[in-house]
């Protein structure tokens, strides 16, 4: 292995779908790969059409990996004002309907030649490991880094028999996080603790957000009025993306609120029950289908209203701050990062969710600094990842294997072989339970996942092994075989 790091950044979903481990990982890794300083390559799930269909908006579908791979190129070069020198590689995956995600199948090490293999980055690592079965990441790679986007705890418990799930589903992700991760990064507090974690936001924003914003802080300094909109919305509109709390909020302070309009923006399962509790409110509330927030069309809205408890943290509320506007939060530990932007303004209660809505409507917002826009860049994003990856310190390494004879050994390093010992043991566990079809599919996993189906095989290259040739002496009983032996 040369000196020079091979980083490979496996995620969970891909574009076309504009979720936020699809985009957050391959900006990633265009901002790794720019200086030309490390070899990067995004490994990103392949969907067969029946899925594809599924997942991607418009109906944009892919024949190809190699199209598919065209267009998240192109996409990111719509976006960034450099060529990216990164690679891309595709593993088969499934998309489950129940859990609203893909899953991978099969083993995703096997993406990486093992000549190639030294970090890997797992875009949520409980997500990529509760079904993961083939080797295991810290014995093919020298360091693991898990990067946690989801405060699935949090989604669990809105569900029938929430409390009871997110038990279990908060010690299933401590159990492989534990197993197959060198270091956590969780992006907020606002996600579980986990054993080997630190908190820091390793995400920025794109560049086009931060231009819009230079653009209207320009039309401000000519005096102009650059915000002619008010208030209003955008996310994935599901009732867990905050879509609850404000039409409650909206709802039971009406008449404070008096003459106030929101337009909210998005698609998703619960667009139609929206639409119809939004309709009831004396409020003037719209609902508009899910749109690009850097759409011409948001550009002049003054105001960012998101009272989301279930972000890690939220891409749009970066974004709007980017661009220039006003946000109103909750007070919660997913908006931390957002606390040192005078743009941001957080609400503890009802009353002052409506102060803060109506003073913000009234005034203007204040100017970005040159150090606060930075902050919210991937340049700036890049550089805290590599800080909490520990990229740059050239002995971070797995651990070493120890002598088997352990009476000679100070009581640290004892111990620190015990450790190993029980998590190898944990792994081994972990890998004879996941290679069960039963249990998998009883724990969520997508059916006949722990190998690629021979179409998955076909689209992504994949060498289908030979089936062994059958005898017919093979096939026949025992009983059988021994009599035609005697009397042969």
């Amino acid at each position: 292995m040369s000196m020079r790091q091979h980083i490979a950044i496996f995620t969970t979903a891909s574009l076309p779908w504009l979720t936020g481990t699809a985009v957050n990982p391959l900006f990633r890794a265009a901002y790794l790969a720019k200086s030309g300083e490390r070899d990067v390559t995004l490994v990103i799930p392949w969907l067969s059409l029946k899925d594809q269909e599924l997942v991607y908006p418009n109906k944009i579908t892919f024949d190809s990996p190699s199209e598919q791979e065209s267009y998240v190129y192109r996409w990111l070069e719509e976006r960034i004002d450099f060529r990216p020198k990164f690679g891309i590689k595709f593993y088969p995956g499934k998309f489950s309907k129940e859990m609203r995600s893909i899953l991978p199948v099969g083993d995703l090490t096997k993406c990486i030649p093992d000549e190639e293999a030294d970090i890997a980055v797992l875009e949520e690592p409980e997500h990529l490991n509760w079904y993961h079965h083939g080797r295991k990441w810290k014995n093919k790679f020298r360091r693991v880094i898990g990067i946690v986007h989801t405060n699935y705890l949090e989604y669990v418990r809105r569900e029938k028999n929430g409390q009871l799930l997110a038990f279990f589903l908060k010690y299933a992700n401590t159990w492989v996080t534990r197993i197959y991760c060198h270091k956590i990064i969780r992006l907020s507090a606002a996600t579980q603790e986990l054993p080997r974690s630190i908190v820091c936001n390793v995400h920025g924003v794109n560049p086009k957000f931060l231009k819009i914003g230079k653009e209207k802080l320009e039309q401000l300094q000519r005096g102009e009025v650059a915000f002619t909109k008010g208030a209003y919305y955008i996310g994935k509109m599901v009732w867990s993306k905050g879509y609850r709390e404000l039409l409650n909020l909206l709802s039971k302070n009406q008449s404070k609120l008096t003459g106030l309009q929101v337009d909210l923006y998005g698609s998703g399962e619960d667009s139609d029950e929206v639409q119809r509790e939004a309709e009831k409110l004396s409020l003037a509330v719209k609902v508009h289908p899910g749109r690009d927030h850097a759409d011409p069309l948001f550009h002049d809205y003054k105001v960012f209203l998101n009272p989301s408890t279930t972000d890690v943290v939220c891409t749009t509320t970066a974004e709007a701050l980017a661009m220039g506007k006003i946000v109103i939060c909750a007070n919660h530990p997913s908006n931390d990062f957002f606390k040192q932007f005078p743009n941001c303004h957080i609400y503890n209660n009802e009353d002052e969710f409506v102060k803060l809505t109506l003073d913000a409507l009234s005034g203007q917002p204040e100017p970005l600094t040159d150090e606060q826009r930075h902050e919210l860049s991937w340049e700036a994003a890049t550089e805290r990842f590599i800080d909490a990856a520990e990229l740059n310190h050239a002995n971070v390494s797995t651990q070493k294997s120890l002598p088997p004879k352990m009476a000679f050994l100070p009581a640290s390093l004892r111990m620190s072989k015990l450790k190993k010992s029980v998590e190898d043991a944990s792994a081994y566990l972990h890998q004879s339970v996941s290679g069960i079809e039963v249990v998998r599919r009883a724990f969520g996993a997508a059916p006949k996942s722990l190998k690629p189906d021979e179409q998955l095989r076909k689209e992504l290259g994949i060498d289908i092994p030979p089936r062994k040739k059958r005898s017919i002496t093979s096939v026949l009983p025992k009983r059988l075989l021994s009599k035609k032996n005697k009397t042969s």
